[in-house]
């Protein structure tokens, strides 16, 4: 993504300062961040599409960093909660509460009120407690005794988990993980980007990471983006191709469940937020190609013989993509 990249049309959606903040955004995150372009594309592209991320992988590779830098650069509420095996989800949503003066019980709110939710380590929480994300990752409210309460917007969920470590976790249910737009695997850096990582933190000198970014847009800019990008133009030959493509991965021999028409929703808005991004009022194959293998590899289930081989989802996805012809 690149600020520089104005295309010599007339766009009918004045993107210009999306594109802007877009690309000041991950200026201030490359102060700390590395060699994770296309991790940052995919964030900044979940805030526009309003939908929820799940960050996968090994400890030690900035995970909650990077969440905790994007809520940075963005000037609003933030909340970060750290799951554990005796989390309960008043302790996530909040209780109700006796106001001896007032002779009353009064709701005393929970963290998950907020903006920008850092929910670290999502899979060490009981099932109880995931369950009860349900209905706010879904419906953006909140119901207590009978009441319920919404969620100032905007309000996304940064989740994090470790792939490799299983003793005291719970496994995320499909219900769960379909609430996120995408599911992101984070790798470790290659050896030039590591120099530059320790290079980095040498000229820091014991200066705070957090420190070093700074706001570059408000809440209510955050909402008035992801309006604008709800407007962006989808032809109906790539409507087509995002249906082909799902529809392939319900029909496919190494997977025992496919792609829902959950999953064709969310591969549309968030082409059509990463084509804002970019700048662009119409969305192209590039687009839906950025974003389906992140839509979609949570979504998926292998049948038991490819999951013993050792396969991955991803490279089922890939293969589907390259078999069904893009539209000219």
């Amino acid at each position: 993504m690149d600020q520089q990249n104005q295309a010599p049309f007339e766009n009918r959606l004045p993107l210009e300062e999306l594109n802007h903040s877009a690309f000041r955004i991950r200026s201030e995150i490359n102060k700390v961040i590395v060699g994770q372009e296309k991790v940052l594309d995919l964030l900044l592209t979940a805030v526009i599409a309003n939908g929820h991320v799940l960050i996968e992988g090994v400890p030690g590779i900035a995970k909650t960093m990077m969440a905790k830098l994007l809520s940075k650069s963005i000037s609003s509420g933030f909340s970060r909660i750290q799951f554990t095996p005796d989390l309960m989800p008043s302790d996530v949503l909040g209780t109700m509460v006796f106001n001896t003066g007032k002779s009353e019980f009064e709701f005393n709110k929970g963290p998950i009120f907020s903006n920008l939710i850092l929910i670290d380590e999502v899979n060490r929480a009981p099932a109880k407690t995931q369950a009860a994300l349900f209905e706010v990752m879904e419906e953006r409210q909140v119901t207590i005794d009978g009441t319920t309460r919404r969620m100032e917007p905007p309000f996304l969920v940064l989740a994090t988990q470790n792939p490799v470590e299983h003793e005291g976790t719970y496994r995320l249910p499909e219900a769960q993980l379909d609430r996120f737009l995408f599911k992101i695997k984070i790798d470790y850096p290659s050896l030039e980007h590591e120099v530059s990582i320790l290079a980095n933190a040498q000229s820091r000198e014991d200066k705070d990471e957090l420190s070093q970014v700074n706001p570059v847009v408000n809440a209510e800019e955050i909402i008035k983006y992801q309006e604008m990008a709800a407007k962006v133009i989808v032809e109906d030959d790539l409507l087509r191709y995002i249906a082909q493509i799902v529809d392939k991965t319900r029909n496919h021999s190494a997977l025992f469940l496919g792609g829902s028409p959950r999953a064709s929703l969310n591969i549309l808005n968030a082409a059509k937020a990463f084509a804002a991004l970019e700048g662009r009022d119409f969305v192209t194959p590039d687009d839906i190609k950025m974003v389906i293998i992140p839509v979609l590899n949570h979504r998926i289930i292998l049948t038991p013989e490819k999951e013993m081989e050792g396969v991955k989802p991803e490279i089922i996805i890939q293969q589907i993509i390259d078999s069904v012809e893009v539209p000219r």
